[in-house]
């Protein structure tokens, strides 16, 4: 039985649409709160570079260094291993996306959006406050408002989020029981992929590793049925990305969500999406051209409200996607 997740308040609430960090002080030795908290900054790959020893003490002199209780601490109150520490971050400076995030549904307990390709959906390494939960909270004032799934960064498409923290469970729960429907839309070069079909493998993704990969003679772990395939005529899009072969639509269906699993399965099929800098092979790192996005799109969103028990079904037209 799945546990259910805990919605019980964290011990500082979230600032201009962050939740606050929190750090464990490992290892067997105590150090004192200021210690801990500077060496735990300074080890940030990703900070501001104004996030000095001056800014820790401001957060000192703020009451905002915690303990899980909510009890503040000082400067050189001494901190045992094994405990846990919350403090607000200061990201980094970063390069502004720049697409608007479109509202496709609301109402009191969900917002349906259009997410944009390059904005992550979550504050994860580089990408903080460039994500759709930091973007959306700041834009509504809305500082409860949380995904209840996740897209690539890379993905665009239908992202819902919950308005509050007593509704995200239920949400969360249905995504993760596998009772939402999920459709999408990917451009590749047209080649005789048979549809419809399903496509099963196992797919492993290593924590720190850039790709997905798929490993044989295991169980298969990630499922998609591939409904159709149609070809296009895009001209435009083929000479923003360099491609000479004609190009086909391929809907797919998604039953489970592991990392990189459309992405991972079109290239397996020979048909790797358009744009992907990762699948069949990572470009080296840089400044990324927004004017390329890779071509993936989450489309369809089909479920039974788990609040009020009516069919919900939230569309994209697919055919507007790619001008």
């Amino acid at each position: 039985m799945r546990r259910k997740k805990s919605t019980k308040p964290r011990p500082l609430p979230p600032r201009d649409g962050l939740g606050a960090s929190r750090a464990r002080l490992p290892g067997d030795r105590a150090v004192t709160a200021f210690d801990f908290i500077a060496r735990v900054i300074t080890e940030q790959r990703y900070r501001h570079p104004d996030d000095d020893a001056h800014a820790v003490m401001q957060r000192f002199d703020a009451g905002e260094v915690v303990l899980r209780d909510g009890t503040p601490l000082r400067p050189d109150d001494l901190i045992e291993p094994g405990t846990d520490v919350f403090f607000y971050r200061h990201p980094a400076p970063e390069r502004p996306v720049p697409f608007d995030i479109e509202t496709v549904f609301e109402d009191d307990y969900i917002l349906v959006v259009n997410k944009p390709h390059f904005l992550a959906t979550m504050p994860r390494a580089a990408h903080i406050t460039e994500s759709a939960t930091v973007r959306l909270r700041r834009a509504t004032g809305n500082e409860e408002l949380t995904p209840a799934h996740r897209l690539d960064r890379m993905t665009a498409g239908l992202l819902l989020l919950t308005k509050r923290a007593e509704h995200r469970g239920a949400y969360q729960e249905l995504f993760a029981r596998r009772e939402v429907r999920k459709r999408y839309v990917a451009i590749a070069r047209d080649a005789p992929v048979p549809t419809p079909t399903v496509w099963t493998h196992h797919i492993d993704k290593q924590p720190g590793e850039l790709v997905a990969t798929l490993q044989e003679g295991l169980p298969a772990n990630a499922e998609t049925h591939v409904l159709a395939r149609a070809p296009i005529d895009a001209p435009s899009l083929q000479a923003v990305h360099g491609v000479v072969e004609p190009l086909a639509c391929y809907v797919l269906e998604p039953v489970t969500g592991r990392t990189h699993q459309l992405r991972v399965q079109m290239c397996a099929a020979g048909v790797p999406i358009v744009g992907d800098p990762l699948y069949p092979t990572a470009v080296s790192g840089g400044v990324e051209d927004f004017r390329v996005p890779m071509r993936l799109a989450a489309v369809v969103l089909e479920f039974t409200d788990p609040l009020t028990g009516r069919g919900r079904c939230f569309g994209l037209d697919a055919c507007g996607l790619w001008g």
